[in-house]
């Protein structure tokens, strides 16, 4: 069964995957697996942050107290 993953854990995996290739503990074959974990998390994320922008409105507020809402891209 397929998880769906949020952008804040692919993002928080990301980041464990480049702690661990900036360290000395990994032999050459290990670096370029989380290598390619690290891409491939990459661009999940950036795929949830633009499904994620599609979503973005602004809210603007007029002068008579009222509260709009407007689609917006990022």
């Amino acid at each position: 069964m397929s998880k769906k993953l949020s952008f804040r854990t692919e993002l928080e995996r990301l980041e464990d995957i480049v702690r661990s290739l900036e360290g000395d503990e990994l032999d050459l074959d290990q670096a370029l697996k989380l290598f390619e974990e690290g891409v491939s998390k990459l661009k999940s994320a950036r795929k949830l942050l633009k499904e994620s922008q599609l979503k973005v409105s602004k809210v603007t507020e007029a002068r008579d107290g009222t509260v709009d809402t407007t689609d917006i891209e990022i």
